[in-house]
């Protein structure tokens, strides 16, 4: 019987990378690396999560994944049999690359994976901001010039961010996270990447960077002008809990969970989802299981768990992730 599972986070070094996971989070990194992704909950070949609690620690995701599907996901949809999310924060000391993700209709033709994301917006430092979709206007011809002169970050629309902003990006949008910024990744299960540019600077083996020009010219949307901010609206529910919806999408849903007053809160749902703690504490109560959860932290329901518990400390506030 499956029970709330939490897994150990694999860190990434990245040339963007900092070490904002260990102030915000406490999480135990690699000494003296520039670390710049925590994936929480991953299925990926590469990357495996491991099950940090319980009777099955020690088992990974994939090991769930071949023996327990259907008890996981439920109605969920896997990803080629894989877990169908990708979990991650993001710390971005510096800019990242100007990139885009392929679209489902060509990423089979280029050999990649599509990715939709939605970005949380943990920490930011003043000024901090994202390059999100095309300035209005951009042509496909002006953006190639661009790329030529090395000047095309000038035709990304570029938006002002502080802690609480949402961003979708659907496959084929392009975009980069500018420096200062931490953030909480929800995507599809996928690692397709397609750089457009990258500031002239090298990787962490001292050669510069690969880009991938031909690919990123075919799954951008040159239609995609000026996105906004996801501006979801609290509602009230269930007395003291205002609930933000920050993607509605047929791959994923994902609502930030603000509650002001202690108290349980049962969940009783029989499909699969994830809590990620953004900033208070909540315990997760289980026939099964006790876990206390703090802020750079998550943990999965299994579609099997019907019903469990969350006791929270406010101010205290989640993110509730579930796959379509």
């Amino acid at each position: 019987m499956l029970y709330p599972l939490t897994f150990h986070p694999i860190f990434k070094e990245r040339v963007w990378g900092g070490r904002q996971l260990e102030r915000l989070y406490q999480k135990t990194l690699p000494p003296d690396l520039p670390i710049g992704e925590s994936w929480e909950i991953t299925d990926r070949p590469d990357a495996v999560s491991v099950i940090a609690n319980g009777p099955l620690a020690g088992k990974d995701l994939r090991w769930l994944m071949e023996h327990h599907q259907t008890e996981l996901l439920g109605p969920a949809r896997s990803r080629g049999g894989r877990f169908p999310l990708l979990i991650k924060i993001l710390d971005a000391r510096e800019k990242l690359s100007l990139q885009v993700h392929p679209p489902a209709a060509v990423a089979g033709a280029l050999g990649g994976e599509p990715k939709t994301e939605l970005w949380y917006v943990a920490d930011a430092r003043p000024g901090a901001e994202l390059y999100v979709g095309l300035r209005r206007g951009v042509t496909r011809a002006e953006f190639e010039r661009k790329i030529t002169a090395g000047t095309v970050a000038d035709c990304f629309h570029r938006v002002p961010v502080q802690a609480g902003d949402a961003m979708f990006l659907p496959s084929g949008r392009v975009h980069a996270i500018g420096g200062g910024v931490v953030i909480f990744e929800i995507q599809e299960n996928s690692d397709t990447t397609y750089r457009v540019f990258d500031w002239n600077r090298p990787g962490l083996d001292g050669r510069p960077r690969e880009l991938h020009v031909e690919q990123s010219l075919r799954c951008i949307d040159f239609n995609d002008f000026e996105p906004a901010l996801t501006k979801g609206e609290m509602r009230i529910c269930e007395g003291e809990l205002q609930v933000r919806v920050l993607a509605d999408d047929p791959l994923f849903t994902v609502e930030q969970v603000v509650a002001r007053k202690s108290g349980p809160i049962t969940w009783e749902q029989s499909q699969a989802g994830i809590i990620g703690v953004l900033e208070g504490r909540l315990s997760v109560d289980h026939p099964e299981e006790q876990i206390l959860l703090r802020p750079g932290q998550f943990c999965l329901k299994p579609a099997s768990v019907e019903r469990m518990t969350l006791n929270i400390r406010p101010p205290a506030s989640f993110l509730q992730i579930r796959p379509a």
